[in-house]
């Protein structure tokens, strides 16, 4: 054969190419994060983390109320759903606040700030007054409304101090003075400290730490310098190690941590050991929902402070670490929205209410599962409590506005197909969504095929 001397065909090599030059073809798992990544950069990611995440943790935390509530109510002579009944009109007002916070201007927000932070400063003040506060639990922070209602003001601080902490640091931001100490902590901590006050005078400590953290967000982000920040950092612990130091109720929490007996030496730790078998008896998908064993009058607080106890022996893992994904977006879409902004108060606003709600929820979980001491906070958006729900709802409407406000997403809502038209004279407006929606199809297209071209 040609080529051949032994009239054997000749061998045919392959010469690989290499590596650099070869196709890269992605498998699944790389498609899915390239997915996943668009549809985080996608202009209303924000916006719908943020009102479908508060609304599944409202609505599961509607259904756990229920559930944890009723033997509380049965054993003080009510009805099963008494306290089911007052959370569902607390989140009914709620939502009210909700949606009127996320259609109200940037503007009308920073007027509301004085008003709101005087409202709230009078009504602490009031609840010390004699006749006039309540105690509940040996900490008079409450204002009776008759009957069976009641409010807590110092809830209303945390949304007081977010508001006009984040319109006070904007406004220095503008008058570049926030360069200077005494423009970064005067009157921002003197105020923070005062309503500190007024919140440790009830010896209602646990609002008081998420209040603090609202003030350390709020200074972070304004960009306090390390000593500055430390430094009232090491204020602030050390008047909180004081604080502990003088109760022997938050002694004994503290001691708590780690214990694995109800009765840990001289001291009671009998609800951070249930929480523990609460969580312990649910497995991975619980002993179904209404089936709880601890709230039968073994874990006090159940349907308040201990509610993730009732939802992990009830839903399992599977339902916990859903609430901690529905809060982790919550985070997530929160810090979104302070990254992307251009406007001083929105960053401020929408940090300082992240802070808050992330804030008191690690504090509450970690109460819960023996990390942290007992502080005695509920979880944000999913506790019972009206008062501790209509300030933060008010909060989640302020951060709808504001991931609405973002300039990609405002153009994302203005060319998004409407659902009923706006009826124009002569009567056909119900085609004007339609049509303008296709019209600009049209033309992307068109600029599409003249750009290929």
């Amino acid at each position: 054969m040609p080529g051949s001397r032994t009239g054997r065909p000749p061998v045919q090599r392959t010469v690989r190419r290499p590596a650099a030059a070869r196709p890269v073809r992605d498998n699944a798992v790389q498609r899915l994060v390239r997915r996943l990544r668009k549809a985080w950069d996608r202009p209303l990611t924000a916006y719908y983390l943020i009102f479908g995440g508060s609304l599944l943790i409202t609505v599961l935390g509607l259904v756990m109320v229920y559930s944890a509530s009723q033997i509380t109510a049965l054993q003080m002579s009510l009805p099963g759903s008494y306290f089911f009944r007052k959370q569902l009109l607390a989140a009914a007002i709620g939502a009210g606040l909700l949606l009127a916070a996320s259609r109200m201007p940037v503007k009308l927000h920073r007027a509301l700030a004085y008003p709101i932070l005087a409202g709230a400063v009078f009504l602490m003040a009031l609840v010390q007054v004699p006749g006039i506060g309540v105690a509940v639990n040996g900490n008079q922070n409450w204002i009776a409304l008759g009957g069976s209602f009641q409010i807590q003001p110092s809830e209303f601080g945390k949304l007081a101090l977010v508001l006009w902490g984040a319109d006070l640091i904007a406004r220095k931001q503008d008058k570049k003075l926030l360069a200077q100490w005494k423009h970064m902590l005067v009157p921002l901590v003197p105020v923070a400290f005062m309503l500190l006050g007024l919140i440790m005078l009830g010896g209602d400590m646990g609002t008081a730490i998420i209040l603090s953290a609202i003030l350390f967000g709020l200074l972070w982000l304004a960009g306090a310098p390390t000593r500055l920040f430390v430094g009232v950092l090491s204020v602030a612990g050390a008047i909180g190690l004081l604080l502990i130091k003088t109760s022997a109720n938050r002694m004994a929490r503290l001691q708590c941590l780690g214990a694995t007996e109800p009765q840990s030496g001289p001291v009671d730790c009998w609800q951070a050991v249930h929480g523990i078998y609460a969580l312990a008896s649910g497995g991975i998908f619980g002993s179904g929902l209404g089936a709880s064993v601890e709230k039968w009058g073994q874990l006090p607080e159940a349907h308040t402070d201990f509610i993730f106890a009732v939802t992990g022996e009830e839903l399992g893992l599977a339902g916990t670490l859903s609430v901690l994904g529905l809060f982790a977006a919550l985070g997530y879409a929160g810090i979104r929205v302070a990254g992307r902004t251009e406007d001083p108060f929105v960053r401020y606003a929408a940090g300082g209410v992240t802070t808050w709600i992330t804030a008191q929820a690690v504090i509450n979980i970690g109460a819960v599962l023996g990390l942290l001491p007992i502080a005695g906070v509920p979880l944000p958006l999913f506790s019972y409590g009206g008062s501790a729900l209509l300030p933060t709802m008010f909060a989640i409407g302020l951060l709808i506005a504001f991931a609405r406000d973002e300039p990609a997403a405002r153009a994302a809502l203005s060319v998004r197909q409407p659902r009923f038209g706006k009826k124009r004279a002569g009567g056909a407006g119900l085609v004007q969504g339609p049509r303008r929606w296709n019209t600009m199809r049209r033309r992307a297209s068109a600029a599409r095929s003249s750009g290929e071209r």
